[in-house]
């Protein structure tokens, strides 16, 4: 094993390589020969490639994460926006998404900006079990989304095949207008279908926490 090999060049390449690759085609043998060794050599850093996917899903989350958390005092505010930064972080990366879904994060680099977020939520009244089911909800509903999208647009400004709203719409039975209908929802403009989607979220976070207006008759 080359003495320079180390386990940050090779997350490095294999996030360089994801984006020529996708998730299916990176294999540690694709990835030993673009470092110019022998696949051996990665199992000194990473016991399989979930291993790796571990750390890829955790280096993507560092540079999501690079400064000091900027957190807003409003929840909503902090919430949405950790969002969309997350979703921005993921579609940076071809199958971004499904690396990050699933994955065991590595190190406790990520608490710092949690901790700020659980704060926001604790002072504005949340008990820490529905700040936690908040986020959590939130974060699925995201990474959810960014899979289906990156499944329509595997890369930026190319549509994959079999996503075409017109053809969909056409293979359906006469009978199923609204699900033919539907087609150029589920297709077109994902920035606007996630910013509906994520205040909708938002907006069920907050109702559920509104005490009821009239006291339970007994």
């Amino acid at each position: 094993m080359p003495p320079k090999l180390d386990r940050a060049q090779v997350v490095d390449t294999a996030l360089r390589l994801l984006d020529e690759t996708g998730l299916d085609g990176l294999t540690l043998r694709r990835i030993a020969t673009e470092l110019d060794v022998k696949a051996p050599a990665l199992y000194w850093h990473f016991a399989n490639k979930q291993a790796l996917l571990d750390e890829m899903a955790t280096e993507m989350l560092r540079r999501m994460s690079a400064g000091p958390p900027a957190v807003p005092d409003d929840w909503r505010e902090a919430l949405t926006g950790t969002c969309r930064a997350l979703r921005a972080a993921l579609l940076g990366y071809r199958d971004g998404a499904k690396v990050f879904s699933g994955t065991r994060l590595t190190d406790s680099g990520h608490a710092g900006r949690q901790h700020a977020l659980l704060a926001v939520f604790d002072r504005a009244g949340f008990e820490l079990a529905d700040a936690v089911l908040a986020f959590t909800t939130a974060y699925a509903f995201t990474t959810g989304f960014v899979i289906e999208e990156q499944a329509v647009h595997p890369v930026p400004g190319e549509r994959a095949p079999g996503y075409d709203p017109d053809r969909r719409a056409a293979g359906i039975e006469p009978e199923h207008a609204l699900a033919a209908a539907a087609s150029r929802e589920l297709f077109g403009d994902f920035e606007q279908r996630f910013e509906r989607g994520l205040a909708i979220v938002v907006a069920g976070i907050g109702a559920s926490q509104v005490a009821p207006s009239t006291p339970a008759v007994p």
